[in-house]
C-alpha cells in the first residue's frame, strides 16, 4: 500500500490532486463503476428525504453530479447548494450545469467541509459523495454537516466501503490496486491520484464504524446500506 498524506498535509494534497484530475473525473467515475454511480447517487438522494421545494446541501460536490440529483428531488421550487474546495472541480461543475434544466436553482460555493460557511439548522438535508475519506478528520466533517442540517433532516454519505464477501473481496481489492491506477494513468494522466484513491479507500473506516461516527457526531437512527456487494455504502443519520 502506498503512503497517504499526513493529517496536516492532507487538505492541500487532496485539493491539488482533485484540481489535477477534474477534467477527466466524470469519465473515470463512469468507467470505474461501470456506470452504476448514477443509480448510487439517485439512491443517496432518496435516502436524504429531500422533498419538492426543499433546500439541500451537497458537501464535497466535485463536478456537481450529486448536486444535480438533489436539484431534481427539490424541483423547480427548491434550492440546492453545492460546496467544494477545489476550484477546478467547481469549474467543471459549472460546465456540467450549463444545459441542466434546474441550473438556476443551484448555487456553487467554494468552501471547506471542515468549517461549513453556513448557519446552524439551515438545510433540509446534507449529502456528501465520496468526500469523507478525503477530509483530515471525519468526525469534524460529520459534526459540521449535523450542525447545518435542520432538526429532522438527514445527513447521508455515499462512499467507498469494505466488501465482506469472501473471494469477491480479494478480487475487488486486487482490481482496485492494479487496474484502477493504470486506468488513471491512461485516461486521466495521473496514476498517483488513483493510487491514492485505492489507499484512502483501504484506510477509510468501514461502514459499520462510519455508522458509529455518525452517531457520535450527533445523529440518530444511524445505519448503512451496502451497494454493489459492499463495494460502496450509503451511511445515514437524522438530526433530532
Amino acid at each position: 500500500m502506498g503512503s497517504l498524506p499526513s493529517r496536516d498535509n492532507k487538505e492541500s494534497f487532496v485539493r491539488d490532486m482533485f484540481n489535477s484530475i477534474a477534467g477527466r473525473y466524470d469519465l473515470m467515475n463512469t468507467m470505474m463503476t461501470l456506470g452504476m454511480d448514477r443509480s448510487w447517487r439517485r439512491f443517496t438522494v432518496r435516502r436524504s428525504g429531500l422533498k419538492p421545494g426543499g433546500y439541500g446541501l451537497d458537501v464535497c460536490c466535485g463536478t456537481g453530479m450529486l448536486t444535480m440529483e438533489q436539484a431534481k428531488a427539490a424541483g423547480p421550487e427548491g434550492r440546492v447548494v453545492g460546496l467544494d474546495f477545489s476550484e477546478n472541480m467547481l469549474a467543471v461543475a459549472k460546465e456540467n450545469l450549463k444545459d441542466f434544466h434546474l441550473k438556476d436553482n443551484i448555487s456553487l460555493v467554494q468552501g471547506n467541509a471542515m468549517a461549513l460557511p453556513f448557519g446552524d439548522n439551515t438545510f433540509d438535508c446534507v449529502t456528501v459523495g465520496w468526500g469523507l475519506r478525503n477530509v483530515p478528520d471525519v468526525m469534524t466533517a460529520v459534526r459540521e454537516m449535523a450542525r447545518v442540517v435542520k432538526p429532522g433532516g438527514m445527513v447521508v454519505s455515499l462512499d467507498m466501503a469494505q466488501p465482506g464477501i469472501p473471494v469477491f473481496k480479494q478480487f475487488y481489492w486486487l482490481f482496485f490496486r492494479r487496474v484502477i491506477p493504470a486506468m488513471g494513468r491512461v485516461w486521466a494522466g495521473n496514476k498517483g491520484a488513483y493510487n491514492y484513491l485505492h489507499d484512502s479507500a483501504r484506510e477509510f473506516p468501514p461502514q459499520e464504524e462510519l455508522v458509529r461516527i455518525f452517531a457520535m457526531g450527533g445523529l440518530s437512527g444511524t445505519c448503512y446500506h451496502n451497494l454493489a456487494g459492499g463495494v460502496v455504502a450509503v451511511v445515514e443519520g437524522q438530526k433530532i
